[in-house]
């Protein structure tokens, strides 16, 4: 399946950053919400505070597990990777609603995001490990960016992507010169986890 995407001006702004020394963003002052929206999908180590309205015994602040789960006071164990926090808060309400609290107005901050990777390979300039910006939204041009740019000898227009989707290796084959070249097509949105090989020019 060929994906030929597009690169934003904004990407193609991007200079080229030594991908071996990305560093993590530092962690917030104690107590300071980071920007997110309820599609936020949450992650393990995610750093979150959930409250409820009028309910200062419920008051959490907690790190999702490796697992995905949290403790949460009268609820126990609840599975939060995967969901997005919309999703997270309505599952807590409506368990909270059904044995303990009538109507409970339940609200969740983000207070410090779980560091994710990719890893580009082949003909880049730095090979490696590169930081998803915590807030997401980091395409596969801005990836290639990061990793330095492309050798002399590479070929954009064989990029293969690696990705596992529900427990499945799936492939995707790329044509980056495309993205670069053509604003009107769609960009293409790099995964935490993903495996990103460019190919070497055959001439």
């Amino acid at each position: 399946m060929a994906f030929p995407v597009c690169l934003s001006a904004q990407t193609n702004a991007l200079s080229p950053t030594d991908a071996s020394t990305t560093v993590a963003p530092a962690a917030p002052a104690a107590g300071q919400v980071l920007s997110h929206s309820d599609s936020y999908v949450l992650h393990p180590n995610d750093y979150i505070r959930i409250t409820v309205f009028q309910e200062d015994d419920l008051l959490t602040e907690t790190r999702i597990s490796e697992s995905g789960y949290i403790n949460f006071p009268l609820l126990g164990p609840v599975l939060l990777s995967g969901k997005t926090v919309g999703q997270a808060i309505s599952e807590i309400r409506t368990r909270l609603d059904k044995d303990y609290i009538i109507n409970p107005q339940v609200s969740m901050d983000i207070l410090e995001f779980a560091q994710q990777w990719i890893t580009v390979l082949g003909e880049v300039q730095k090979p490696g490990q590169v930081a998803i910006p915590p807030e997401g939204g980091l395409d596969l041009l801005g990836a290639i960016a990061l990793a330095g740019g492309y050798t002399r000898i590479a070929d954009p227009s064989h990029v293969i992507v690696r990705r596992v989707v529900d427990g499945k290796d799936e492939v995707l084959k790329v044509n980056a010169q495309k993205l670069a070249r053509d604003v009107h097509v769609e960009q293409f949105m790099v995964h935490a986890g993903d495996t990103i090989s460019v190919a070497e020019s055959l001439w």
